[in-house]
């Protein structure tokens, strides 16, 4: 450590001392979450569908994904839309691909634009993003009681929080190449740990990808998530 030294660099340090440790895997893994969400881009169409993911185990059921609906005043492109409780959510999913860029009010603003505009349709309004949130946007979104899960924020179930407490880790922190995230994106398998459900025939035979490919990532998710 010296004087004024940025926190990325402090980052890396970690992550290297981390790697040099016998029986650590799990938490050299662990410990890049941000960066395997940051992973998903550059688009956020994997983000969606992980979030989408998420949400089942809430007990959300993702009736649509990008779909376009009918408001009072114009046309509008939701990211997600999810029932709970017999009520239906208006779902939105703000990704960046760069570290250091806030979602701000503007993200707030539109998103309960959207929602007035399509009542009675919607029972709530809910913002899920990979980074930090402005607070213009947590005063705003508190005033008009709309639900924002962002990194770090609220305190006590942010983002990584919910990921967190169910092991609920994106499958990219498997250092997926790009066209296997599409491939799983597509697929909906999201969630490392589903790759478990499955043998590893049935999963290549789904998605393409060699056998010994997913063996690979299969025993990399025992490693992580069910070490000996």
């Amino acid at each position: 450590m010296y004087r004024d030294i940025a926190s990325n660099d402090i980052y890396k340090i970690v992550l290297r001392v981390i790697s040099e440790e016998k029986g650590l895997k799990a938490l050299h893994q662990r410990y890049q979450l941000k960066d395997a969400i940051m992973r998903m881009g550059p688009a956020g169409f994997a983000f969606e569908n992980y979030i989408a993911s998420i949400l089942k185990y809430y007990n959300y059921q993702v009736t649509k994904i990008r779909s376009k609906i009918h408001g009072t005043c114009a046309i509008h492109e939701i990211d997600l839309i999810g029932m709970k409780d017999n009520r239906e959510f208006l779902i939105e999913c703000k990704y960046h691909s760069l570290h250091g860029v806030y979602t701000g009010l503007k993200e707030s603003l539109y998103t309960h634009a959207r929602f007035l505009d399509m009542q009675p349709k919607f029972a709530g309004e809910i913002i899920f993003c990979n980074t930090q949130i402005s607070n213009h946007a947590k005063k705003y979104a508190k005033c008009v009681g709309q639900q924002i899960f962002s990194w770090r924020y609220p305190a006590t179930n942010s983002l990584e929080k919910i990921i967190e407490k169910h092991n609920l880790y994106p499958i990219t922190i498997l250092n997926l190449t790009q066209n296997e995230l599409q491939i799983f994106s597509e697929c909906n398998m999201m969630i490392a740990k589903d790759l478990l459900r499955y043998d590893e025939a049935k999963i290549a035979r789904i998605t393409g990808i060699s056998k010994k490919r997913i063996n690979n990532m299969q025993k990399l998710v025992e490693q992580i998530f069910y070490p000996k």
